[in-house]
């Protein structure tokens, strides 16, 4: 009978049941797409082929790039055949690797935007030293940690989903595959994995923030000692874009996985995991990037190239 009643594949829910707005929700999220691996490709070929961009900020900002090109092309592919497909539907093994694969590359993106923090810490801080503080060895160790976080946090909370039995209902209440509507569906007790998750995402999520926020605390007091307001200025530009997609990263995860039960919402679960995971990989390298002075003279390069090649 329990072998007869074990849901193996799950329904994903429609944004839209209008086939109009389906079409509009199509052609809108593959623009987006399209701006995404192109923006962040982009960069990551500006960085690599420009000598003067070889420095730890534009090391840490190459491999935001690729890990916000994973990060989107874990969701955003799949929902895009949804809106095409008939049945839209992902079978239960699948659906815990994309939960895998998304926790693993929001941990990476949250530890390399604190080491990109630390960075700054250590340019505006610490100038004299420099050098010393992100040599080329601490910048590995620092990405590398970065994954590993990501891995262990992956791994913990998928553990503990594959033990979890399904048998029905078996529509998931959102438009791809998250832990906390996955744990809604299951029929065994989901008190430790409710417990893991949100014990890991304080552990993981506060870690990470709390080190973005001293290095800002120390990144301020330091502004703020600059006599020069025009240096004060340039100062707080280089640090606000940081900060905007920090805040914007943070608050919505925090709201996605620690909100109670009770205020829970279909419809804004699914504008919180739109911001996070397909606005904000779209949006890093035009915050962080375009806007620079540096990676706008390199790019010019890169392009001017091209053209001569043709």
């Amino acid at each position: 009978m329990e072998n007869q009643t074990t849901v193996t594949e799950f329904i994903l829910r429609k944004l839209s049941s209008d086939p109009q707005m389906q079409i509009f929700l199509f052609s809108m999220f593959l623009i987006i797409y399209l701006i995404t691996l192109g923006s962040n490709i982009m960069i990551m070929v500006v960085i690599r082929a420009d000598s003067h961009l070889n420095t730890p900020m534009y090391f840490f900002l190459f491999h935001l790039s690729f890990v916000d090109i994973c990060y989107s092309s874990v969701t955003v592919p799949n929902m895009l055949m949804n809106f095409l497909a008939e049945h839209k539907t992902i079978s239960v093994n699948g659906c815990i690797a994309q939960i895998f694969l998304f926790i693993l590359l929001v941990g990476a993106e949250v530890f390399i935007l604190s080491a990109m923090a630390y960075d700054r810490y250590a340019a505006i801080c610490d100038p004299l030293h420099y050098v010393q503080t992100m040599s080329k060895g601490i910048c590995v160790q620092l990405v590398s940690g970065s994954w590993t976080m990501g891995f262990l946090h992956a791994l913990l909370n998928t553990v503990f989903a594959l033990k979890l039995h399904f048998c029905g209902p078996n529509q998931i209440n959102h438009f791809s595959c998250e832990l906390p509507p996955l744990l809604q569906l299951s029929c065994t007790d989901t008190l430790t994995n409710q417990v893991v998750l949100l014990t890991s995402v304080l552990i993981f999520g506060l870690s990470s923030f709390l080190l973005t926020l001293i290095s800002y605390i120390y990144i301020i007091s330091t502004i703020l000692r600059i006599q020069s307001a025009e240096g004060r200025r340039k100062a707080f530009s280089t640090c606000s874009s940081h900060l905007i997609v920090v805040v914007l990263l943070y608050v919505t995860g925090f709201l996605q996985y620690t909100k109670p039960s009770s205020v829970s919402s279909v419809v804004l679960d699914e504008i919180v995991s739109i911001q996070y995971s397909i606005l904000i990989p779209m949006l890093n390298p035009i915050i962080y990037s375009l806007k620079n002075k540096e990676v706008k003279i390199a790019l010019g390069k890169t392009l001017g190239k091209l053209k001569f090649l043709k």
